[in-house]
């Protein structure tokens, strides 16, 4: 069996006196999508930031690719951001400045990636997402959904293993969620990634391999019915 790409060890977070989450075991294999299910306020953000090594744990460890991350530097954690994961937010956070295109294609001419290059990627990837005729409109141009679709685009845009999302269709209305929900599932499958995805929605939640529920601190893997 195929080893995780993302292991959590004995993880737990505190503020103060304040358990957010503890003795957390998680692992997700190449490919494995997984859901994160909770109501607000239970730890789904903080275990998603830890995860993607935005916030240290208090205790336990983070294995990403096999790799141990709590005694690296804040550059060396920087590095395994960049090269390995990939984030999605409940807000798109595009810049309104750029297309859809240049929104896509800025993270890889950060990492340095040629112009030509990148942008060859950035139209793939959103013409995947159902977005080829609006490559060049602006954020303000697009209906929410779109947005969201180019916000998922532009995190798989340096090919990353493992994509985070946190409530990726938390703020739009049922029918486009689905609309999202369906264009992200199927461009994670094809590109082969692994998915942790948090959602309040379990209907979305049982469409993905695993379903996991934080429940006192804990996480609990839960069956799945049918869909």
């Amino acid at each position: 069996m195929s080893e995780p790409v993302l292991r959590l060890e004995d993880v737990a977070r505190r503020y103060g006196d304040l358990v957010v989450v503890e003795h957390i075991e998680f692992s997700l294999r190449p490919g494995e999508t997984a859901a994160l299910l909770g109501p607000s306020g239970s730890g789904k953000s903080s275990l998603l930031h830890i995860a993607g090594l935005l916030e240290k744990a208090s205790a336990g460890e983070v294995h990403i690719m096999g790799r141990a991350t709590s005694k690296l530097s804040d550059a060396e954690r920087t590095h395994i951001r960049r090269a390995t994961l990939g984030f999605v937010y409940q807000f798109h956070h595009l810049l309104p400045e750029f297309s859809a295109l240049g929104n896509v294609a800025l993270p890889q001419l950060i990492a340095g990636v040629k112009k030509k290059k990148a942008e060859a990627e950035a139209k793939r990837l959103l013409t995947l997402m159902g977005l080829g005729e609006r490559l060049e409109h602006q954020p303000g141009q697009l209906s929410g959904g779109e947005q969201q679709r180019t916000a998922i685009a532009r995190a798989l845009a340096n090919n990353p293993k493992i994509l985070l999302a946190d409530e990726p269709t938390g703020n739009l209305d049922p029918k486009t969620s689905d609309v999202v929900f369906d264009a992200l599932l199927n461009l994670v499958r094809k590109e082969g990634l692994s998915a942790v995805i948090a959602t309040h929605d379990q209907r979305l939640a049982k469409r993905m391999d695993r379903v996991f529920v934080i429940r006192e601190q804990r996480l609990v893997e839960v069956r799945k019915e049918p869909v």
